[in-house]
């Protein structure tokens, strides 16, 4: 029974968002499902808040190599959940100006917009910028000429990078409008919009077969993964 229920709710619930899609009558019961959804996904989050807080507060606990990080990374997590949830600098709205609460928890000024914009929008852009040299260091290894494949990428590579700089569009800026095709800009954009795209066009119908064949398995309990090892 334990694990017959969770199948036959996770069955109904597919198939009801499924024929919810194809029939307008049954858009309704979409709705619903969603909304339901949305009740277990509070519950997920709650879930996973407590999960942190126990896997972090043990390897503080007990000392383990790299406790201070999980410091910083309660301290974060606790900060951010009080500026949200208690709408701290909030300004009240304009409908119930005395409580403080009544107020957009994103509105500028508030702790958590603060937080939000001067902590991990910086944070995020300097990631970004560090994974730059790893970008860097990974292209190097792999434009290497070993063989055929690795030799067109290299020179598929070399022709897009002279056609986005102005140094390429200055190279074939001389040929004449009968060969303007040659010209490093324009075989950017052939690059770009014909093979790149066909090849991306392929890579998302596959991505799409997945996803199908993935999801029929779990509406029809062959894969049964997602209910535990046991």
């Amino acid at each position: 029974m334990k694990r017959t229920v969770p199948l036959i709710i996770c069955s109904l619930t597919g198939f009801i968002l499924i024929i919810s899609w194809f029939l307008p009558a049954a858009e309704s019961w979409g709705e619903k499902v969603t909304h339901w959804f949305d009740i277990v996904a509070a519950f997920a989050f709650v879930l996973g808040g407590a999960n942190l807080l126990k896997i972090h507060l043990q390897k503080i606990s007990n000392r383990r190599i790299g406790w201070g990080y999980s410091a910083v990374t309660l301290t974060a997590f606790l900060v951010t959940l009080l500026a949200g949830l208690f709408k701290i600098n909030v300004n009240p709205s304009m409908n119930y100006p005395a409580y403080s609460w009544s107020g957009n928890y994103l509105d500028e000024g508030g702790l958590l917009w603060w937080i939000y914009e001067y902590l991990f929008v910086p944070l995020s852009a300097t990631l970004f910028a560090m994974l730059a040299f790893y970008i860097t260091s990974a292209a190097f290894r792999a434009f290497r000429a070993k063989n055929i494949e690795a030799s067109i990428l290299l020179f598929t590579a070399f022709l897009i990078l002279l056609g986005r700089t102005y140094a390429g569009s200055l190279i074939t800026s001389g040929l004449p409008d009968s060969l303007a095709f040659l010209r490093f800009e324009n075989l950017t954009i052939i690059i770009m919009s014909v093979f790149n795209l066909a090849g991306s066009r392929a890579i998302t119908i596959g991505i799409a077969l997945g996803v199908v064949t993935t999801s029929l398995k779990l509406l029809l309990a062959v894969d049964r993964s997602y209910l535990g090892s046991d």
